[in-house]
């Protein structure tokens, strides 16, 4: 159960790392892309918030303590809003990897409940992941 659990702290880690770096992005990019980037920016920061929420549940319920501190990769600071996108692309590719292996964990144990809201999860990471993409080009 611990390997699950640190399974599940590890995304919290991405998803408190995401909440902090989206918001940073928002209120920083300037310019003629600022108009659609803020959005999405924060977007992005309110959805890592509600995964995280989940994700923390699931850590509680299954008997564990939930990590306080975001990822250790650290958060660049740019005004360079393609830079930006770099960032967020590669902070959710890692989450959605996570998340990733973290349905395997589950499967193997059989918690389809979890399994089904987690899955739900990385469809999210996934989409974003795409969305970025798109958006660099």
């Amino acid at each position: 159960m611990s390997k699950l659990i640190d399974k599940m702290n590890e995304a919290l880690g991405w998803e408190l790392r995401a909440i902090n770096m989206y918001a940073h992005y928002a209120a920083n990019v300037k310019g003629m892309y600022r108009l659609q980037l803020e959005p999405l920016f924060q977007k992005e920061a309110t959805e890592s918030m509600a995964h995280a929420g989940s994700v923390r549940n699931s850590i509680v319920k299954h008997g564990g303590i939930c990590v306080t501190e975001r990822n250790e990769q650290e958060i660049i600071h740019t005004e360079n809003y393609r830079e930006m996108l770099e960032y967020a692309l590669d902070t959710e590719i890692h989450a959605a990897k996570v998340y990733s292996e973290l349905m395997i964990l589950l499967e193997e144990i059989g918690d389809t409940e979890l399994y089904d809201s987690v899955e739900q999860i990385h469809l999210v990471e996934l989409r974003s992941v795409e969305e970025i993409r798109l958006l660099l080009g």
